[in-house]
């Protein structure tokens, strides 16, 4: 039994609400014909309304964002469905157990000196205090790599240090995908370190074979159709088609906060 069937299918139980988070955002236990698992459920019920975004469409983002990176082949977003849960539909989403020995590199810093060291990439100059600053810097990670192209892909305004996790065996998962794939650019990322740097060659493979799997009738296609409006399918189009064009990482566009705040 794959993961998403057991999210799609599994009896979903409530065991805590994570606080912090902005909206609700459940942690549960799923089972289904003897597997279990733990899952987060975020119901659009919970949704808190946002000017930019039209009201509960959040649910819908996360499972789009997941169907995005599945298609790239990077499996950077973990297990995500859309059902019906406790408390109406939702976004249910396979739960992460991040670095739990605490033996994963750092993939962010803070440093004092003025150019990023080896292994690292700078992202800009971060307020540590009254008329102080410090090098927000992040690792120069493959899999960070990709995952700046899969948000610009998907247009994130929000990618945050807290939404990366490592996990078991080298793997990197993002979460918390509900301020994706506006029709106008909302990038806003910590990832900035490659900004206007050539895309590699295989990143430019994968982009091939995604704006293939967004033709319309594709698969991908249709299903972010079901996901997502007319307008935002054909703006995602069009994203991944002026990355091949261009052939190189984004750069802020100037006209939108380029990094997210409060950062974590």
């Amino acid at each position: 039994m794959t993961a998403v069937d057991l999210l799609a299918k599994g009896d979903l139980k409530v065991l805590g609400r994570i606080r912090e988070a902005s909206n609700a955002v459940l942690y549960c236990s799923v089972s289904y014909e003897g597997e279990e698992a733990h899952c987060v459920y975020k119901p659009v019920a919970g949704e808190r309304p946002l000017w930019d975004f039209p009201d509960g469409t959040l649910a819908q983002r996360e499972v789009a964002a997941y169907e995005v990176s599945e298609a790239t082949g990077w499996g950077l977003v973990p297990p995500t469905v859309l059902r019906d849960g406790p408390y109406g539909e939702g976004m249910c989403q396979l739960w992460i157990e991040a670095d739990a020995d605490g033996t994963a590199a750092p993939l962010l810093a803070l440093v004092e000196e003025e150019e990023p060291g080896e292994g690292w990439k700078a992202v800009g100059l971060a307020e540590v205090g009254e008329g102080e600053t410090a090098l927000l810097v992040h690792a120069d990670d493959e899999r960070l790599r990709r995952l700046a192209v899969l948000d610009a892909v998907i247009n994130n305004g929000d990618r945050k240090g807290g939404h990366l996790l490592p996990a078991p065996e080298g793997r990197l998962y993002a979460i918390d995908h509900g301020v994706t794939f506006n029709v106008e650019d909302k990038l806003r990322t910590l990832l900035w370190g490659w900004a206007g740097e050539p895309l590699p060659e295989q990143t430019l493979e994968v982009l091939g074979r995604l704006e293939e799997a967004l033709m319309e009738g594709a698969p991908l296609a249709t299903r972010l159709a079901e996901l997502l409006t007319v307008a935002e399918t054909d703006a995602i189009r069009s994203r991944v088609g002026e990355l091949r064009h261009t052939g190189r990482h984004p750069e802020p566009s100037g006209q939108w906060p380029a990094i997210p705040w409060p950062p974590v």
